[in-house]
This record gives C-alpha cells, sequence and structure tokens, in this order.
C-alpha cells in the first residue's frame, strides 16, 4: 500500500522536520482545537522525533508528515492515536499549514489515512472530536465520509467560554 498519490505523501517524521514542527506546535492560535496549554521546547520535540521509529503498537499513536509531493514541502501532519487494536479503532487528527487550507490536502490526507487504517491495521472505524465552532474542519470531515455520532457539551475550555464538540466516525466493514 501507498501512502500517497499524485500530489501528496504521508511519511514519517524526520530530523529535519523540527522547525516546522516547532513552528505549527508553538502556535498558540490552534492550542484551543486541542489539548495543548504550553509551548513545546525544541529539545521536547527532538526527543519526541528521536522516538518516532517506535511502531503504533507500542506507543499507541502514529504521526505522519503531509508533504506536497511536487515541491516536496511540508504542508501538514496527520495522527493517528489512542490507538485500539482490541477495539479496533484509533483517534485521528489533522493540522494544516494555514497557507494551503481550502486546497484539497485535507480530504486527500483523510482518504490515504482511512485507506491505512482500515486495509493496514485492520481498523473498524477511525474517529475525530471538532470543535462545533471550527465549521471548516466540521465540513472537511464531513465531506471525506464521517459521520456525528454525537456532541460532547461543553468539551473544551477558551478564553471565550466552553465549546461544544462533535464526535465525528468513519467506519468500515471487516471480516
Amino acid at each position: 500500500m501507498k501512502l500517497g498519490n499524485d500530489y501528496i505523501l504521508l511519511r514519517a517524521l524526520e530530523p529535519e522536520d523540527l522547525d516546522t514542527l516547532y513552528r505549527w506546535e508553538n502556535d498558540a492560535e490552534l492550542w484551543h482545537h486541542g489539548s495543548t496549554l504550553t509551548p513545546y521546547s525544541r529539545f521536547t520535540l527532538r526527543e519526541y522525533l528521536a522516538k518516532q521509529h517506535q511502531d503504533i503498537f507500542q506507543t499507541g499513536q502514529l504521526r505522519l508528515m503531509i508533504v506536497e509531493k511536487h515541491s516536496e514541502t511540508p504542508v501538514g501532519t496527520i495522527d493517528l492515536y489512542d490507538f485500539d487494536p482490541l477495539n479496533r479503532r484509533a483517534g485521528i487528527g489533522i493540522l494544516l499549514d494555514t497557507q494551503v487550507r481550502r486546497q484539497g490536502f485535507g480530504r486527500q490526507t483523510l482518504q490515504l489515512i482511512a485507506d491505512y487504517a482500515f486495509e493496514i491495521l485492520q481498523l473498524q472505524q477511525i474517529y475525530a472530536f471538532v470543535p462545533l465552532t471550527n465549521q471548516p474542519s466540521y465540513q472537511l470531515f464531513q465531506k471525506a465520509g464521517y459521520e456525528q455520532s454525537g456532541v460532547l457539551k461543553n468539551w473544551l475550555k477558551t478564553a471565550q467560554g466552553f465549546l461544544d464538540v462533535a464526535i465525528m466516525q468513519k467506519q468500515t466493514i471487516l471480516c
């Protein structure tokens, strides 16, 4: 199975990705979409990169770099986390650089990672937590075939108050 298409490639993180990850992980504008409250040091990210050779079955997570094929430029990351091989599911998170949003990279990436999750990891479902205030992300997951299966009320705390979060699921039927 190939983790790429004519436009993008999903690849393992490399030490050369340190500066790009440092910029994305320390963008406070993005913190309210997840559960980050503090910046990451270069040392912490360097240590994280050094451990990326470990298997998803060991760490419970997998982060891949989304690379625009023509220019070989990293444009985002995609994560499988809370990997649960017994129940055959994992959470999914995606980050796209602000300069490439709404250009099709997100939907292509979600399709490639779903193919990997269902065909290689043999998962039955993948899911995402999407703040209802983040309509571009919500629409991205809908267009990628995810269905809203519930809402977590007052799930994320922001400076403006608590946000509701949609649980978006994509399932496959495996034998």
